[in-house]
Parts: structure tokens; sequence; C-alpha cells
């Protein structure tokens, strides 16, 4: 299947009334054409390998979910470094972000160094890429090591003062995911939540609130139990 074809395809899926949908979501629906992410997947579904070159022709398309797409088919071990800062430089809402970082930059061998990159950075898209990847690699690399999350815990607890929404629910997010790996990285992930519940931040205080609240939960205790 070509670019041409799927660009077809998703215009011929328009939806105004979920693109109406998506705006309460606080999704950016610019140049948007409302597909879902089933049917997307569905689409990456009819291509037998990943392909990298498509994948460049939907990103330079500027469609939302041409985009979207992109990450779904684009091959990891072909991405480099100066392609995973162009894509996270044209982020411009959350879904766009949490795709790209779960279904391909989270699998490249750049993913550990950008979490840590870019939790540093100002921009919104850009930090909240970082913790998302924090997130997504502590449910999705199970042979990583403990050392790696538990530096990841202090930056964290560095960033924990920000007070936009898409930014602080990432980092909730990563707090959340690291807490949930195992039963040691969960005492340190509610000893680091203890910690942040004493800085002076609304922000800070309710990251630290609901991750303690889930990640002390019976459920998640007996699970991680279990684990030995």
């Amino acid at each position: 299947m070509g670019f041409d074809n799927i660009i077809a395809l998703i215009k011929s899926q328009a939806s105004p009334k979920a693109v109406a949908g998506m705006m309460k979501f606080g999704i950016n629906t610019t140049n948007t054409y409302g597909v879902s992410i089933p049917a997307l997947r569905a689409i990456a579904k009819k291509f037998r390998k990943r392909n990298h070159v498509i994948a460049q022709e939907l990103w330079s398309s500027g469609i939302h979910e041409a985009r979207l797409l992109a990450s779904m088919i684009d091959d990891p071990n072909l991405v480099t470094e100066k392609q995973m800062e162009k894509w996270v430089n044209d982020f411009n809402s959350w879904d766009i972000c949490d795709q790209c970082c779960s279904n391909l930059f989270d699998k490249t061998k750049y993913a550990y160094k950008k979490a840590i990159q870019w939790s540093t950075r100002n921009e919104e898209y850009v930090k909240r890429a970082g913790f998302v990847l924090m997130a997504v690699l502590a449910v999705h690399d199970k042979k990583a090591e403990n050392k790696i999350f538990l530096e990841f815990l202090d930056v964290i607890k560095e960033h924990c003062t920000d007070e936009r929404i898409f930014v602080k629910k990432a980092v909730n997010w990563a707090l959340r995911q690291i807490g949930k790996r195992s039963q040691d990285l969960n005492k340190q992930a509610i000893k680091t939540s203890r910690d942040i519940q004493k800085i002076h931040s609304a922000s800070a205080k309710w990251i630290a609130s609901d991750a303690i609240r889930e990640l002390t939960r019976t459920s998640i205790q007996r699970r991680l139990q279990s684990r030995g």
C-alpha cells in the first residue's frame, strides 16, 4: 500500500463528529479527520513488515492520523536520533506524543537517553515525551535493570512541580508505572512519592497523592508479592 492510497483511505473514513469528540479530550484537531486508533491499527496491519520510507512520508504530510500511523509502521531499528528530535519537535498533541513513544520510540536504542534528555526540556510535549517514555519503558522493557528506573525516580522528583496538565499527568504516569514494576521499585516509588508530597507545589502534591493511592492498593501489593 502506497502513500497516496493510505491518505485516500484516511480521508474516506473522516468523521467530523469524532473530531468534535477529540477536542473534548484536549486533542489538537488541526489537520485531523477523526479516524480512530483501532481503524489506524487495522491499516497498519496491512503492512507485513514495518516500512521506514512510507512512515517518513506519512509524518511529513502533517496529517494528524498519518502521523499516528507513521509511529505504528516505522522500523525502530532504522530510526535515527536526528529523526527522533525532528518528530518530537513536531508534537502538537498529547495523543501523538503518547502513540509515538509507545509504538516506536521506546523500541529504539536511544529510548533511555531521550527519556532523560527530554524530561529536562521546557517545551510541553517534548517534556511530556520524556516522562511518557519512562512510563512505557517500565512496562515494555522486561529485561531492564532497576538502576535506570531509580535514576528516573530522581528525575521525576526534580520535575514534579510543573503545573502544565499534560506534563504533570505524564510525570504521575511514569511514577506509577515504575512503582508497579517490582516490589523493590514499588517501595522506592512510594518513598519518592512521600518525598514529593512534602514539596510546596499543588502539582507535586497531586502527583504524589495519586501515585501513593494506587501503589499502596491491596491488589497491586498482592500482584507484586506473587511475582516474588
